[in-house]
């Protein structure tokens, strides 16, 4: 009898991220590995993109609108709180992932002191419709903190998190930041936890 497979929890964060919505979700749902739920963060968008997540009328796509706008790591966080996973992903509206982005990176945490897996990305300029790789080098796996700060190249859209490793540790998203939390976020899981990386792309990164 075949194994179960672990659910995922897939964050997408939105605040008025209706035009390339739909491409986002779409390699979401194309996902090979099949056990996820999306948790949708809806940070009071205004421009309609529930509409288009409502058109796939799926069950494993979880709404949730925010009260009041906040900022990205906070929005961030409230939506970690409804994941049910055992592992937590993250995609942004304007991203999008390879089809079998999650099926080669969950494999990754059969080795349990693994508490994080991420990839190379593509970076896709929508102005020139042209994409280049992220990284030429290998990117680290094993214990890296010693090696986080001057190498680091960790796209959040890109990374798989134990969710055991966040609670277990109350680690969470430093809501103050605008820009480096994600940055801030690897270091401290990387204190405490090994990682692991897919070398080739499994995300694209949109720049528009």
């Amino acid at each position: 009898m075949e194994e179960k497979q672990k659910l995922v929890s897939i964050i997408l964060n939105c605040f008025n991220g209706k035009k390339y919505l739909k491409d986002a979700l779409e390699s979401v749902v194309n996902q090979t590995y099949k056990n996820w739920e999306l948790v949708f963060w809806d940070n009071k968008s205004t421009d309609g993109s529930k509409k288009i997540l409502d058109s796939y009328n799926s069950e494993k796509f979880k709404y949730y609108r925010s009260n009041v706008h906040t900022s990205l790591y906070e929005a961030r966080n409230l939506a970690v709180k409804e994941c049910k996973g055992e592992f937590i992903a993250f995609i942004d509206a304007d991203d999008y992932w390879e089809k079998d982005k999650l099926e080669k990176q969950i494999k990754l945490f059969e080795k349990e002191n693994v508490g994080v897996v991420y990839g190379n990305l593509w970076i896709y300029n929508e102005k020139l419709k042209k994409r280049k790789i992220f990284s030429n080098k290998k990117l680290l796996k094993g214990i890296i903190f010693e090696k986080i700060f001057s190498d680091y190249r960790i796209g959040v859209i890109t990374s798989v998190i134990r969710k055991n490793i966040l609670y277990q540790n109350n680690i969470s998203f430093e809501s103050s930041y605008n820009h480096i939390g994600d940055f801030d976020l690897f270091i401290r899981l990387s204190k405490i936890c090994e990682f692991d990386a897919i070398q080739e792309p499994v995300a694209t990164y949109r720049v528009h």
